[in-house]
């Protein structure tokens, strides 16, 4: 069955969005911090910082999420709300150019604006997956906007590349100069909100409640019987607290892997080099993993993507043990492409799964709480790792912690039935 009008704008947000978390998440933004912003501090000093307000802003995603998702649930609340995430996410990557030598703060404040506008702006995406498609369909919708986000986000990251190769070469420096990262940021912006332009066209509110009079002081009483009644919805809370603990190491890996990369005396351009092949092998990986999912089962798919990542996660702990460059820039380079089968994978059957389970007419609050979980695992792996570093002078230990997490998520997901479907 060929894909409706509304689940193709819908997966073409995953390429907006995509763009921003591969150029400013990654990759470029925090090279750009450390070698930048952060000029005059210490490197080690600077990675802790960076993981600190990744998990600063995961904070404030976390508990925003079940009111903003319980906002969102009235009728035609849902898309106004994302258009003002978006917007708010946007505005604030376009003011990254401004960013001037040793603003590490300035830096650090605009990164984080743009990061909470992306992660409410998902809020909202996800609940819509409910209303834009079908349970039967669900998996691979999900898994297609993952994949087709990986591949679309390669074409403005190329263009990034190829701004700050063609200033490198006319500024004649060693590093990237400033002006080219300031051109990959104007154009991850003008990506993002250009693709957001479908989604907000044409996804429609499906499954909604009626609104209220007084909708803040609702949401409050809502969340309040959600809470009471949580026992009702044993199955979704087993499953929250699997993703907390193993959607914490992903999330960790996204954000911090750049940093832990030139902790590593990794070059910028194997660096970029490596999260260029994780997004070109990501897409097909991704859509694999979703067409298995509805073969096999999306729960054993999610298993197996734990166990890529507590291996990967184990040898990223080796890695600084290895003395020969050539040898550990192959290694790094083989942990992309492990990356690559298993990221998107994870992340889009854990979103389609959650769906399956949950009831539609509160999609966005449950969705809510599914941000709030996400969020508050990127608290915990973020900070575990800059503390380490912190204190042992050495990443390597913050990134041992990550292993413990995987086993936990992974263990509690075996409790959690794979066919447990709720009303359409």
């Amino acid at each position: 069955m060929p894909l409706t009008r509304e689940e193709k704008s819908w997966i073409l947000y995953d390429v907006a969005n995509s763009a921003f978390v591969l150029i400013i998440t990654t990759t470029l933004m925090p090279i750009f911090f450390k070698t930048y912003a952060a000029q005059s501090m210490p490197r080690d000093t600077a990675t802790s910082f960076w993981g600190f307000t990744v998990s600063a802003t995961s904070l404030i995603v976390a508990v925003a999420a079940p009111f903003l998702g319980t906002l969102g649930d009235y009728k035609g609340n849902k898309r106004r709300l994302l258009a003002a995430a978006i917007i708010t996410g946007v505005s604030a990557t376009l003011l990254l150019p401004f960013i001037q030598i040793d603003q590490w703060l300035f830096c650090l404040l605009l990164y984080g604006i743009a990061r909470i506008g992306f992660a409410w702006a998902n809020i909202f995406y996800d609940a819509f997956l409910v209303d834009i498609t079908t349970n039967d369909r669900m998996d691979r919708i999900s898994a297609y906007g993952f994949g087709w986000g990986y591949i679309g986000s390669v074409i403005p990251f190329i263009l990034a590349i190829a701004g700050l190769l063609v200033t490198q070469r006319i500024y004649n420096t060693a590093t990237f100069p400033a002006i080219g990262f300031r051109m990959a940021f104007v154009i991850t912006a003008l990506w993002w909100g250009l693709f957001s332009i479908p989604v907000l066209k044409t996804a429609r509110q499906v499954h909604f409640t009626e609104p209220v009079k007084n909708p803040l002081a609702e949401t409050v009483v809502t969340l309040f019987n959600t809470f009471r009644h949580i026992k009702t919805y044993k199955p979704v809370v087993i499953f929250l607290l699997a993703y907390f603990f193993y959607i914490d190491g992903v999330y960790t890996i996204i954000t911090m892997a750049m940093a832990y990369g030139m902790d590593l005396e990794l070059s910028q351009t194997a660096l970029i080099a490596v999260v260029l092949l994780i997004q070109i092998l990501g897409w097909p990986c991704a859509i694999v993993f979703g067409m298995l999912a509805d073969k096999i089962s999306a729960r054993a798919m999610i298993l197996t993507g734990i166990g890529i990542y507590s291996f990967l996660t184990f040898v990223a702990f080796l890695l600084p043990g290895v003395d020969d460059p050539g040898i550990k820039t192959a290694l790094f380079f083989a942990m992309g492409g492990l990356i690559a089968l298993a990221q998107g994978g994870i992340q889009s059957l854990s979103r389609s799964f959650f769906g399956k389970m949950i009831p539609k007419d509160k999609a966005t609050e449950f969705f809510g709480f599914y941000n709030i979980f996400g969020k508050f695992a990127a608290i915990l792996g973020p900070s575990l790792m800059g503390l380490a570093t912190l204190l042992t002078g050495s990443s390597r230990y913050g990134v041992l912690s990550i292993l413990g997490l995987f086993i936990i998520g992974g263990i509690l997901l075996c409790f959690v039935k794979d066919s447990t479907v709720t009303n359409e």
